[in-house]
């Protein structure tokens, strides 16, 4: 069986298990934890943090978790509208008035949070995604390729830079920033929106599954998504140190399970994880109102949607390309997270979900 580092509480070793048998089974390399009021139960990684092998997977490793960055931009909103600073069902033009171009007047910034905008594909050059002004500036002037609000598709790249802009627009402070000052900071989080060059030796660099190479590009996965004019992203991108560099809010973020288990316990656990609160339980179960319910346009499966996260059953998170995962349960003040290097094509990879469910086996016992 693998190596597996860390520490766990003996009623999650379901959890450590899982993380072996996945290493085990070719992956890479990976970490994986799981908070529960808003202390860990469980710690660990084990694997490599390069291709070749060779470099072993360290308690400090980062790793890019691509849409799982999402969770992160979406708890800044949550912040800000808990401050009384962001109104939800305000128009994105109240606060980017630039934004109402191309009758994008009604779009709301609700529907920014639950993909509802109509804005979903990123059809600039990949390194303008690079420069935030010049991102910022295409989106605004894009025309909705549907009714904002009337139907939902995946805002894969988009979504960070329309909801990071309106937080930069209230606090004047780019997402990347306001997230280390008032979330990562204050919680002690290795989270990063943005990663500076002091932290490259950490890390791991994204694997493109077996058979392929660094041209390897993000997709849909669903079969039934409709034709799109995207810009593919390839490992080749992600894995660029420009990449690292920029803020993407949706797709860049580099931390290790550890720091985004810790950063979402804090709505697991109600808005405040030990003596640092940042969101009121009202705030908190925002996250949580349906926005959409129903076919999502791009992923060409049904999708239920809440306040920037993805809703399932009684709980909710999201899930990064090529296979990392946060999941969220309030009702038992859980988090879980899996990262991980190596990437997975999207219909042969339940990798987080069995991390999940490794978890819910240890709070059952816990329970018990």
């Amino acid at each position: 069986m693998a190596d597996v580092q860390g520490t766990y509480d003996d009623l999650f070793t379901a959890v450590p298990q899982a993380l072996a048998a996945l290493l085990d089974s070719g992956d890479t390399g990976a970490s994986a934890a799981v908070f529960v009021d808003g202390e860990p139960v469980v710690d660990v990684w084990g694997g490599f943090a390069d291709a070749d092998r060779t470099t072993d997977w360290q308690r400090d490793t980062l790793v890019n978790t691509w849409s799982v960055t999402k969770t992160m931009t979406a708890l800044c909103a949550l912040i800000l509208a808990d401050r009384g600073a962001l109104d939800p069902d305000a128009p994105v033009a109240r606060y980017w008035p630039e934004f109402a171009a191309a009758g994008k007047r009604g779009v709301l910034v609700r529907h920014l949070l639950a993909h509802t905008a109509g804005l979903p594909d990123w059809e600039g050059p990949v390194e303008e995604l690079y420069d935030w002004p010049a991102a910022t500036a295409r989106l605004a002037a894009q025309t909705p390729r549907w009714d904002p609000g009337t139907a939902a598709g995946y805002h894969s790249l988009t979504q960070g830079f329309l909801v990071g802009e309106v937080i930069r627009r209230i606090t004047g402070r780019g997402p990347g920033r306001f997230f280390a000052e008032e979330v990562a900071g204050p919680l002690g989080a290795d989270f990063h929106l943005g990663l500076a060059a002091e932290h490259d030796g950490r890390v791991a660099l994204a694997v493109p599954p077996p058979s392929q190479g660094e041209d390897y590009a993000a997709s849909a996965p669903g079969s039934g998504a409709a034709p799109s004019d995207a810009t593919a992203i390839r490992v080749r991108d992600g894995n660029s140190v420009a990449w690292r560099r920029a803020e993407i809010p949706a797709a860049s973020g580099f931390g290790n399970a550890r720091s985004v288990a810790l950063v979402q316990s804090v709505l697991a656990c109600g808005g405040a994880v030990g003596d640092v609160r940042l969101l009121s339980k009202a705030g908190c179960d925002r996250a949580w109102q349906e926005q959409f319910h129903g076919e999502d346009r791009v992923l060409g499966t049904s999708m239920r949607y809440g306040m920037g996260y993805g809703l399932f059953g009684t709980t909710y998170g999201w899930g990064g390309w090529g296979g990392s995962l946060v999941m969220v349960e309030p009702d038992a003040r859980m988090a879980v997270a899996y990262v991980t290097n190596q990437l997975r094509r999207p219909e042969e990879d339940n990798r987080g979900l069995d991390v999940v469910m490794a978890a819910y086996d240890g709070l059952t016992a816990l329970r018990a």
